[in-house]
Protein backbone atom coordinates (compact mmCIF):
# COMPACT_ATOMS: atom_id res chain seq x y z
CA UNK A 1 0.00 0.00 0.00
CA UNK A 2 1.24 3.49 -0.87
CA UNK A 3 0.11 5.11 2.37
CA UNK A 4 1.50 8.49 1.31
CA UNK A 5 -1.18 8.67 -1.40
CA UNK A 6 -3.91 8.65 1.26
CA UNK A 7 -2.36 11.44 3.32
CA UNK A 8 -3.21 15.15 3.27
CA UNK A 9 -0.34 16.58 5.33
CA UNK A 10 -2.01 19.21 7.48
CA UNK A 11 -1.14 22.51 9.18
CA UNK A 12 -4.16 24.50 10.33
CA UNK A 13 -3.28 25.76 13.81
CA UNK A 14 -3.70 29.49 14.18
CA UNK A 15 -0.24 30.12 15.64
CA UNK A 16 1.63 28.27 12.88
CA UNK A 17 4.71 30.13 11.63
CA UNK A 18 6.03 30.43 8.09
CA UNK A 19 8.93 28.22 9.14
CA UNK A 20 6.47 25.48 10.09
CA UNK A 21 4.61 25.93 6.81
CA UNK A 22 7.83 25.55 4.77
CA UNK A 23 8.69 22.42 6.76
CA UNK A 24 5.25 20.96 5.94
CA UNK A 25 5.66 21.75 2.23
CA UNK A 26 9.17 20.28 2.16
CA UNK A 27 7.91 17.06 3.79
CA UNK A 28 5.03 16.86 1.31
CA UNK A 29 7.45 17.22 -1.58
CA UNK A 30 9.89 14.68 -0.12
CA UNK A 31 7.25 12.01 0.57
CA UNK A 32 4.93 12.78 -2.38
CA UNK A 33 1.84 13.05 -0.19
CA UNK A 34 -1.57 13.18 -1.84
CA UNK A 35 -2.00 16.72 -0.61
CA UNK A 36 -1.28 19.43 1.92
CA UNK A 37 -4.13 21.02 3.85
CA UNK A 38 -3.45 24.63 4.83
CA UNK A 39 -5.43 27.74 5.71
CA UNK A 40 -6.56 29.82 2.75
CA UNK A 41 -4.05 32.61 3.49
CA UNK A 42 -1.29 30.06 2.78
CA UNK A 43 -2.71 28.61 -0.44
CA UNK A 44 -0.84 30.88 -2.86
CA UNK A 45 2.51 30.21 -1.20
CA UNK A 46 1.85 26.46 -1.03
CA UNK A 47 0.83 26.38 -4.70
CA UNK A 48 4.01 28.15 -5.79
CA UNK A 49 6.22 25.98 -3.59
CA UNK A 50 4.72 22.71 -4.85
CA UNK A 51 4.13 23.73 -8.48
CA UNK A 52 6.46 21.06 -9.91
CA UNK A 53 4.92 18.22 -7.86
CA UNK A 54 1.71 16.18 -7.91
CA UNK A 55 0.77 17.30 -4.40
CA UNK A 56 -2.76 18.76 -4.17
CA UNK A 57 -3.33 22.06 -2.39
CA UNK A 58 -6.30 21.65 -0.04
CA UNK A 59 -7.81 24.42 2.06
CA UNK A 60 -10.65 24.88 4.54
CA UNK A 61 -13.63 27.26 4.50
CA UNK A 62 -16.04 28.19 7.26
CA UNK A 63 -13.36 26.80 9.53
CA UNK A 64 -13.50 25.63 12.27
CA UNK A 65 -17.07 26.34 13.42
CA UNK A 66 -19.07 26.16 10.18
CA UNK A 67 -21.33 28.83 11.68
CA UNK A 68 -20.87 31.64 9.14
CA UNK A 69 -23.25 32.44 6.28
CA UNK A 70 -23.30 30.01 3.35
CA UNK A 71 -22.50 32.90 1.00
CA UNK A 72 -19.39 33.69 3.06
CA UNK A 73 -18.23 30.07 2.79
CA UNK A 74 -18.84 30.18 -0.96
CA UNK A 75 -16.89 33.44 -1.35
CA UNK A 76 -14.01 32.04 0.71
CA UNK A 77 -13.98 28.92 -1.48
CA UNK A 78 -14.01 31.01 -4.67
CA UNK A 79 -11.10 33.21 -3.52
CA UNK A 80 -9.10 30.16 -2.40
CA UNK A 81 -9.58 28.55 -5.80
CA UNK A 82 -8.40 31.76 -7.47
CA UNK A 83 -5.26 31.51 -5.29
CA UNK A 84 -4.64 27.95 -6.48
CA UNK A 85 -6.59 25.58 -4.23
CA UNK A 86 -7.17 22.16 -5.83
CA UNK A 87 -9.72 20.99 -3.24
CA UNK A 88 -12.00 22.64 -0.69
CA UNK A 89 -12.93 21.32 2.77
CA UNK A 90 -15.98 23.15 4.16
CA UNK A 91 -17.40 22.85 7.68
CA UNK A 92 -21.06 21.92 7.88
CA UNK A 93 -23.57 23.94 9.91
CA UNK A 94 -23.72 21.67 12.95
CA UNK A 95 -26.55 23.78 14.36
CA UNK A 96 -28.75 23.03 11.35
CA UNK A 97 -28.25 19.28 11.87
CA UNK A 98 -29.01 19.56 15.60
CA UNK A 99 -32.14 21.61 14.81
CA UNK A 100 -33.16 19.15 12.05
CA UNK A 101 -33.18 22.08 9.63
CA UNK A 102 -32.05 19.81 6.81
CA UNK A 103 -33.08 22.17 4.01
CA UNK A 104 -30.57 24.69 5.40
CA UNK A 105 -27.86 22.03 5.60
CA UNK A 106 -28.40 20.98 2.00
CA UNK A 107 -28.47 24.57 0.74
CA UNK A 108 -25.30 25.34 2.73
CA UNK A 109 -23.44 22.56 0.95
CA UNK A 110 -24.94 23.27 -2.48
CA UNK A 111 -24.03 26.97 -2.23
CA UNK A 112 -20.36 26.10 -1.69
CA UNK A 113 -20.47 23.31 -4.28
CA UNK A 114 -21.70 25.80 -6.88
CA UNK A 115 -18.77 28.10 -6.09
CA UNK A 116 -16.35 25.17 -6.40
CA UNK A 117 -17.45 24.15 -9.89
CA UNK A 118 -15.30 21.15 -10.83
CA UNK A 119 -13.04 21.53 -7.78
CA UNK A 120 -13.68 18.64 -5.32
CA UNK A 121 -15.65 19.60 -2.20
CA UNK A 122 -15.28 17.80 1.12
CA UNK A 123 -17.83 18.40 3.89
CA UNK A 124 -16.64 18.28 7.51
CA UNK A 125 -19.49 17.01 9.70
CA UNK A 126 -17.67 17.14 13.09
CA UNK A 127 -18.47 13.62 14.28
CA UNK A 128 -17.45 14.39 17.89
CA UNK A 129 -20.51 16.64 18.17
CA UNK A 130 -23.03 14.32 16.48
CA UNK A 131 -25.07 11.27 17.45
CA UNK A 132 -24.97 8.20 15.20
CA UNK A 133 -28.35 9.23 13.75
CA UNK A 134 -27.01 12.73 13.02
CA UNK A 135 -23.89 11.29 11.34
CA UNK A 136 -26.12 9.18 9.09
CA UNK A 137 -28.39 12.13 8.25
CA UNK A 138 -25.41 14.40 7.53
CA UNK A 139 -23.99 11.83 5.10
CA UNK A 140 -27.36 11.43 3.39
CA UNK A 141 -27.58 15.19 2.84
CA UNK A 142 -23.98 15.32 1.55
CA UNK A 143 -24.96 12.65 -0.95
CA UNK A 144 -28.08 14.59 -2.02
CA UNK A 145 -26.09 17.82 -2.35
CA UNK A 146 -23.57 16.04 -4.62
CA UNK A 147 -20.45 16.91 -2.62
CA UNK A 148 -17.42 14.72 -3.24
CA UNK A 149 -16.36 13.70 0.26
CA UNK A 150 -17.71 13.45 3.79
CA UNK A 151 -15.02 14.29 6.35
CA UNK A 152 -15.05 13.47 10.05
CA UNK A 153 -13.52 16.37 11.93
CA UNK A 154 -11.82 19.74 12.13
CA UNK A 155 -9.59 18.57 14.98
CA UNK A 156 -10.61 21.71 16.88
CA UNK A 157 -13.32 20.30 19.19
CA UNK A 158 -12.23 20.60 22.81
CA UNK A 159 -11.64 17.11 24.23
CA UNK A 160 -12.68 15.67 20.88
CA UNK A 161 -11.41 12.28 19.71
CA UNK A 162 -11.48 12.97 15.97
CA UNK A 163 -11.58 10.11 13.49
CA UNK A 164 -12.94 6.87 14.93
CA UNK A 165 -13.10 3.54 13.13
CA UNK A 166 -16.74 2.98 14.11
CA UNK A 167 -17.72 6.39 12.68
CA UNK A 168 -15.91 5.67 9.42
CA UNK A 169 -17.72 2.33 9.14
CA UNK A 170 -21.06 4.04 9.75
CA UNK A 171 -20.30 6.71 7.16
CA UNK A 172 -19.12 4.10 4.67
CA UNK A 173 -22.32 2.06 5.06
CA UNK A 174 -24.45 5.19 4.64
CA UNK A 175 -22.58 6.36 1.53
CA UNK A 176 -22.11 2.95 -0.07
CA UNK A 177 -23.27 2.91 -3.71
CA UNK A 178 -22.77 6.68 -4.13
CA UNK A 179 -19.81 8.63 -5.51
CA UNK A 180 -19.12 10.23 -2.13
CA UNK A 181 -15.80 9.23 -0.55
CA UNK A 182 -14.64 9.59 3.04
CA UNK A 183 -11.83 11.62 4.57
CA UNK A 184 -10.83 10.67 8.10
CA UNK A 185 -9.23 13.49 10.04
CA UNK A 186 -8.51 14.46 13.62
CA UNK A 187 -6.25 12.65 16.05
CA UNK A 188 -4.58 10.29 13.56
CA UNK A 189 -1.20 9.71 15.19
CA UNK A 190 -0.09 6.13 14.38
CA UNK A 191 0.32 3.95 11.30
CA UNK A 192 -1.88 1.26 12.87
CA UNK A 193 -4.69 3.78 13.37
CA UNK A 194 -4.30 5.04 9.80
CA UNK A 195 -4.51 1.53 8.33
CA UNK A 196 -7.57 0.70 10.46
CA UNK A 197 -9.36 3.84 9.19
CA UNK A 198 -8.55 2.96 5.58
CA UNK A 199 -9.79 -0.60 6.10
CA UNK A 200 -13.02 0.82 7.54
CA UNK A 201 -13.61 2.86 4.37
CA UNK A 202 -11.54 6.05 4.38
CA UNK A 203 -10.06 7.17 1.03
CA UNK A 204 -8.12 10.09 2.52
CA UNK A 205 -6.42 10.82 5.83
CA UNK A 206 -6.04 14.36 7.13
CA UNK A 207 -3.20 14.44 9.64
CA UNK A 208 -0.38 16.62 10.91
CA UNK A 209 1.57 13.39 11.59
CA UNK A 210 2.06 12.41 7.95
CA UNK A 211 5.79 11.74 8.17
CA UNK A 212 5.35 9.76 11.38
CA UNK A 213 2.74 7.50 9.77
CA UNK A 214 5.22 6.53 7.06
Amino acid sequence: MRLEQYIEHTLLKQDATEKELIKLLEEAKEHNFKGVCVNSANVKQAKEYLKDTDVNIVTVVGFPLGACLSEVKAFEAQKAIECGADEIDMVISVQSIKDKNYAYTKNDIETVKKACGNIPLKVIIETDLLTKEEIIKSCEIIKEAKADFAKTSTGFVKNGVGAKVEDIRLMYETLKGSNVKIKASGGIKTREQALALIEAGASRLGTSSGTKLL
